[in-house]
């Protein structure tokens, strides 16, 4: 395939018609803080899969699942006015006749979907389809319509909070499932709406459970599926078949804008972490001190693996949760909880789905023998400071920002980057 082409699409964009002209924008949208605890509901209990045996079986319809969760699927319209100065009255020539050119407003309208998951109003989306909002509004499946609020938003799982005053009116909602046991195969539904021609339901395959490199999302850990996903789509719920949340639809791989199979969805279990964060207002993934990298073919001879697979540690922080559990550099990091860990990217999804003071199982190889250590996840700690410094005089480096990297720093700039050394975060435009 050529690369070249192949284009990762946020799906929550484009000028939406109808409804979306409706919105006022005499207010602007706020962060207001939580009122209560947003209570992340359990995962449900797991249930055995089994093969359709006859004919009767795979005449089987969707409707039920498809009727009980669509309710709870909503359409979101953001709109954002963009003021600028008319470009004729910024010229002295005409500002001498005319005056300074007043301020011309352009409303930029967005268009995504939202899933409900609390039957007081609040609502799910993705951060890129309220993003920079001015004012939102929610329709619901019976068409009607509420102004919403952003509770939360956190670009780095590109994950937002909204709410509707419903005035004491229970919705209909979706349950949070666990989307660790999403396996390869399992059928699930896609609802939103598509190029804004209304709710929608489609529906494939889990083609891939831990999908990376997607470039959307910091945790870089999505379930990919050819359930067909479109513009408009972003927000919305992908299902399995008990009708519970196994991710968040977000983005496509596509050459002409439109589905071509291949789409992916934000974990439930990330989702779950982030409505836990809501309340305090910021999102903080749990830190354990150990950096490693993927093993690749050669490492994995030199560690006596009989196939590549796991993190090999590279560095533990002094002082750090990995440190205090005796992990060494060159252990090999192989499972949390039971759970496989394949590579740096599942290693951080792995911790980003576990709360902070969160008390882990780490599987390890060392020495050629499985050991296990238990560790409890903490803050990553802003040591040292990052001191940012803008680097003046005539140098090559006139007009560059650098600042320390630290572990709080790293998390915050986003996934990948060391936990120490210096890093650029600002170029001036002349430098």
């Amino acid at each position: 395939m050529n690369h070249a082409i192949r284009t990762a699409i946020l799906l929550g964009g484009g000028a939406a018609a109808g409804l979306a002209l409706a919105l006022g924008l005499e207010a602007g949208v706020g962060h207001t803080p939580v009122n209560a605890d947003v209570i992340a509901m359990p995962p449900p209990v797991a249930t055995a899969r089994t093969v359709p045996t006859d004919a009767g079986q795979l005449q089987l319809s969707f409707a039920p699942v498809a009727n009980r969760a669509a309710p709870a699927v909503v359409n979101v319209y953001s709109a954002r006015v963009n003021r600028s100065r008319a470009t004729m009255m910024d010229d002295p020539f005409f500002r001498q006749f005319f005056g300074g050119g007043a301020p011309q407003p352009r409303v930029e309208q967005s268009l995504g979907s939202g899933v409900i998951i609390e039957a007081d109003g609040l609502i799910v989306t993705n951060n890129h389809v309220v993003q920079g909002a001015d004012e939102i509004l929610v329709a619901l499946s019976d068409r009607r319509e509420f102004k919403a609020k952003l509770v939360f938003a956190d670009a780095k799982s590109d994950l937002a909070l909204l709410k509707i005053d419903t005035k004491s009116v229970k919705l209909p909602v979706i349950r949070l499932g666990d989307s660790d046991r999403a396996q390869v195969g399992d059928v699930v539904l896609a609802v939103g709406n598509p190029f804004g021609v209304g709710q929608t339901v489609t529906h494939g395959i889990v083609s891939a459970v831990a999908r990376t490199g997607v470039g959307v999302s910091d945790y870089q850990f999505f379930i990919q599926t050819d359930a067909a996903i479109n513009p408009g789509n972003s927000g919305g719920a992908l299902l399995d078949l008990h009708g519970d949340l196994v991710g968040i639809n977000s983005t496509i791989y596509s050459r002409s804008g439109g589905s071509n199979g291949i789409g992916f969805a934000i974990p439930a279990n990330i989702v779950r972490v982030f409505l836990s964060a809501a309340g305090s207002g910021k999102l903080v993934t749990g830190w354990i001190g150990a950096e490693g990298e993927a093993i690749t073919a050669d490492s994995a001879r030199l560690a006596g693996l009989d196939r590549p697979g796991g993190v090999l540690v590279t560095a533990v922080s002094p002082g750090s949760p990995a440190a205090s559990a005796g992990i060494r550099v060159g252990d090999v990091l192989t499972a949390i909880d039971g759970k496989d860990v394949a590579d740096p990217g599942m290693l951080r999804y792995r911790i980003a789905t576990q709360g902070v003071g969160t008390r882990l199982d780490v599987a390890l190889l060392r020495a050629g023998r499985v050991e296990h250590v238990a560790l409890t996840l903490t803050k990553p700690p802003e040591t040292p400071t990052r001191s940012l410094t803008t680097i003046g005089g005539d140098n090559l480096l006139n007009g560059v920002t650098i600042g320390n990297l630290s572990p709080a720093f790293a998390q915050e700039l986003g996934a990948g980057l060391p936990e120490h050394g210096v890093v650029v975060t600002a170029v001036a435009a002349a430098a």
